[in-house]
């Protein structure tokens, strides 16, 4: 494609250079620049691709986009904000790959990953082919590949797109993070279906206040657009039971499916029996019911799942063949996840690193424990600290033995987070370990029979973040390796 087809997209808000190379290629990162390739100076909070315009060009670059004056030996063509030109020149690129597949956004504080697990498995019984965006990175059929964010910067998304098309995807799900919203990561994106799952404190680091998030967050629904379509038309899925839908219902003109546990809901879920083997709910949808039995277990995954039946509902997919697949479900790896290795006692691996999340996770295993409950937590560094003596209060009122360690301390003195964590608690069931692994330990040698443990806050991650050092982790691989010592 050449320079000048390239900038046309974004007339009249930026100057041509007289030349105009092919284009075989776009990148902002100046590493991974290859011969042919446009490179675009991102100015971001560390880095400022600006200074990185001779990098680039040895590697090949042949033309440059900025937003302030540079040297260069290619041509340079200058827009006022190179971050938002670059949603409009990735999609000019990629020939709008959204435009061809269906493409489902799920935004929320919790349950983004497990509704999107949800998703993609009622698609894949529909006999669609599926790709999925998220914190497992990106997904195309069952072949995964490693991002860097839940929600790729716009001209990465871009480039997942249009390999997405090549692969013949049907239907691709992603997790729509409230920063992605805020950035202009997603710009570009033709949303098909927004799903809203829920909201609750975090991230107020980055957003400042409640209201902010929200805003951040309905981002997702008024970039569903403003035309009616017979053909592709638009959906939003929208939690009833939370109070934020009814602005996002403000949002956007598209068709509308509540979900929620009351019937002012259109899809809404009564006669809910919990075990710890699984759960059985009653669905109404258009004056028919329908029983629902899954794998999944708790009261907030009977949310995940009517969102993800209201985004197959959007799908025009069969209520047969969505309901046969959320039976199917066995669970999503880090998500209220079992950790057996032949013991006596229950030891369940979780993500609940927001309040409500943990407080929903304690909830559940409260409706089925016979014994003493143990809770390992901790909370992230250089994230939220208002949140943290929030958790630590939830997990010391809903456990009997609460134990306080380190998550992804970052670069803050973990003993400091466990100070938070503290911070106005009289509770005589906390114990505090800093490191993680002697944590899970103490638990699981402490454990009786019946006893459930749950180790809250990092899930599916395989790492944990020291300082700036980057090491292997696993609470899965460590609960189940102290478990067989345990059992010698």
């Amino acid at each position: 494609m050449k320079l000048h087809t390239l900038l046309s997209r974004l007339k009249p808000l930026v100057n041509f250079p007289s030349e105009n190379p092919e284009i075989t290629g776009v990148e902002m990162d100046s590493r991974n620049v290859k011969p042919g390739y446009l490179f675009i100076c991102i100015e971001g909070y560390t880095v400022d691709g600006h200074k990185y315009v001779n990098q680039a060009i040895e590697k090949g670059a042949v033309a440059i986009l900025a937003q302030k004056p540079i040297e260069s030996n290619v041509p340079v063509a200058y827009v006022k904000d190179t971050n938002r030109s670059m949603a409009v020149i990735g999609n000019a690129f990629y020939e709008n790959p959204t435009h061809k597949l269906n493409l489902v956004g799920i935004t929320g504080t919790n349950g983004k990953t497990t509704t999107s697990y949800i998703i993609e498995e009622i698609v894949k019984h529909n006999k669609k082919k599926t790709g999925v965006i998220g914190t497992i990175g990106m997904k195309i059929g069952e072949e995964i590949f490693e991002t860097k964010n839940t929600t790729p910067d716009s001209l990465t998304l871009q480039s997942m797109f249009a390999k997405m098309v090549d692969a013949n995807v049907d239907t691709a799900v992603m997790e729509v993070s409230s920063h992605a919203l805020h950035l202009g990561r997603v710009h570009g994106c033709e949303y098909d279906i927004a799903v809203f799952t829920n909201l609750s404190q975090d991230h107020l680091d980055y957003h400042g206040t409640m209201e902010e998030y929200k805003k951040a967050k309905g981002l997702l629904f008024s970039q569903l657009g403003n035309s009616f379509s017979t053909q592709k038309p638009k959906f939003a899925i929208l939690n009833n039971d939370d109070p934020a839908s009814d602005e996002y219902m403000k949002f956007t003109q598209a068709n509308l499916i509540s979900y929620g546990l009351s019937k002012e809901a259109d899809l809404f879920a009564d006669e809910i029996e919990l075990t710890n083997a699984g759960t059985r709910f009653t669905l109404h949808f258009l004056n028919k019911q329908y029983v629902v039995e899954m794998n999944l277990i708790g009261t907030f995954n009977v949310y995940n799942v009517l969102a993800a039946i209201g985004a197959g509902i959007a799908l025009n997919i069969e209520m047969e063949t969505i309901l046969d697949a959320v039976a199917t479900i066995e669970g999503v790896p880090g998500r209220f996840q079992a950790v057996n290795a032949g013991q006596d006692f229950t030891v369940i691996v979780d993500y609940a690193h927001t309040p409500d999340s943990l407080e929903n996770v304690l909830n559940t295993v409260k409706q089925f424990a016979k014994n003493d409950i143990l809770t390992v937590v901790g909370c992230g560094g250089d994230r939220d600290r208002t949140k943290r003596p929030l958790m630590g209060k939830i997990a010391a009122d809903l456990s009997t033995k609460a134990i306080f360690t380190s998550d992804n301390p970052r670069t803050e003195d973990p003993t400091l987070i466990l100070e938070d964590m503290k911070r106005g608690l009289e509770h005589n069931n906390i114990t505090v370990i800093e490191d993680r692994k002697k944590a899970i330990t103490f638990a699981i040698q402490n454990a009786k029979k019946h006893d459930i443990i749950v180790i809250a806050g990092k899930g599916h991650e395989t790492y944990q973040i020291v300082g700036t050092n980057v090491s292997h982790f696993d609470d899965v691989e460590e609960a189940k390796e102290v478990i067989l010592q345990r059992r010698g």
